[in-house]
């Protein structure tokens, strides 16, 4: 064998061995290429059944198949099973922590009954009195001339003379002197003939005048009568008001007015008077409401032993409702209130959250009544919140909590 037929040879060979390294090259890939279906991944795959899919722009719509959004141009997102909780939201440990997710406890207790509202003092028209003529007669003499005047009971006011008082009181008069049996019995009918035509009790026949006189302590509120005027039987010569007692009227919020009733205390404080207490008990609810302030108006009778108050003064008033019944209390700050209702995150026993509507009584103080939905003693998150509600809603918790009884109630 030459040297060109050793040559030929060994070129021939190297070829064939190239051709059988590219192939052998060529399957290893197609080998890896193919893929290749464990018995783990299988089952890995099985146990993530897709409950629906979802925009993650518009969660709270949702689809039976995969595709394209019909509101966005991209493709829907699956939501498995094993991503949902049961019965509500499970948040990873570390993301609670990374977003402040904070919970407290539910407890059963009653806000402060104590209303501090605003209120006027008004006269006490109870309290009110009117000195009248009750005769037709001329006014001859006016002791207490000047409004706002105070007087005692049976201080006399002024002096009225009227024709038919003064025969009738000098008829009793005479009949007084005699002392037959037949006397006595014209005296009574003197006396019936006196009280018939309102002559007053201490009136004096003297000069045929008659005494007005104050029938109560108070203050003449206002001053009719004027010396030499001719009055008509019925006109008013006097008012009085009484100072031992004033009205206090204040304005009372809807959503406390139903704590109230007559006899409730109160206490009521003055700027002009500082330190001075005076108490009273709510007389009644006007049946009139506010449409501006949203507010009805209580009527208090308040206490003036000493004569302090004046009408017109401004109060701080004091209203104890009395014990009302305790209830579940919970932060303000849980709240997640909507247009619709208002609802609260549950965090249950394995560490899932969950909405549960409730119905709100009172705020006071930083925490609210929960009239019903909460028992007590469950945990509320009050941080983070409308994250969970969030995801609460992309995970259909929402819907489940309108339509299964035991996700609207915590249990005890």
């Amino acid at each position: 064998m030459n040297h060109n037929t050793r040559y030929w040879m060994a070129g021939f060979a190297g070829v064939a061995l190239l051709g059988v390294g590219l192939a052998a090259g060529y399957g290893l890939a197609v080998l890896r290429s193919t893929p290749t279906m464990t018995p783990t991944t299988a089952d890995a795959t099985a146990e993530r059944q897709a409950l629906y899919w979802y925009d993650p722009m518009v969660p709270d719509q949702h689809f039976d198949s995969p595709g394209k959004s019909p509101f966005m141009d991209m493709e829907l997102v699956p939501k498995y099973a094993d991503e949902m909780a049961a019965g509500g939201v499970r948040i990873d440990a570390g993301l609670q922590q990374n977003v402040g997710i904070r919970v407290a406890l539910v407890e059963r207790g009653r806000l402060s009954t104590t209303l501090r509202v605003p209120g006027t003092l008004t006269w006490n028209l109870r309290r009110e009195s009117v000195v009248s003529a009750r005769a037709e007669g001329v006014v001859t003499s006016v002791m207490v001339k000047a409004p706002y005047t105070a007087v005692r009971q049976g201080q006399p006011l002024a002096l009225l003379l009227a024709p038919s008082w003064s025969s009738a009181l000098a008829e009793s008069a005479a009949l007084q002197q005699a002392d037959s049996p037949a006397a006595r019995e014209l005296q009574a009918a003197a006396r019936r003939r006196l009280h018939a035509l309102g002559v007053p009790d201490q009136a004096a026949a003297n000069d045929g005048a008659v005494t007005l006189a104050a029938p109560a302590d108070g203050v003449v509120t206002e001053v009719l009568a004027r010396e030499g005027e001719t009055v008509m039987p019925g006109a008013p010569l006097f008012r009085l008001n009484s100072t031992a007692t004033l009205w206090l009227e204040a304005s009372i919020p809807q959503a406390d007015v139903a704590a109230l009733r007559p006899g409730t205390p109160v206490q009521a404080r003055v700027d002009g008077l500082p330190g001075e207490t005076f108490t009273g008990t709510v007389e009644v609810l006007l049946p009139q409401v506010d449409p501006a302030s949203r507010t009805q108006r209580a009527r208090i009778v308040l206490q003036n032993p000493r004569g302090l108050l004046a009408p017109g003064m401004f109060a701080e008033v004091n209203l104890d409702a009395g014990q009302a019944p305790a209830v579940p209390l919970i932060p303000t700050e849980a709240l997640i209130a909507t247009g619709d209702d208002s609802r609260v995150i549950v965090q249950d026993t394995d560490g899932n959250f969950r909405p549960i509507r409730v119905r709100i009584g009172r705020s006071s103080d930083g925490r609210t009544e929960i009239l019903d939905g909460l028992v007590g003693g469950e945990q509320v998150v009050v941080s983070g919140q409308f994250l969970i509600d969030s995801e609460a809603s992309l995970s259909g918790a929402l819907g489940r909590m309108d339509t299964d009884p035991a996700a609207t109630k915590a249990q005890p």
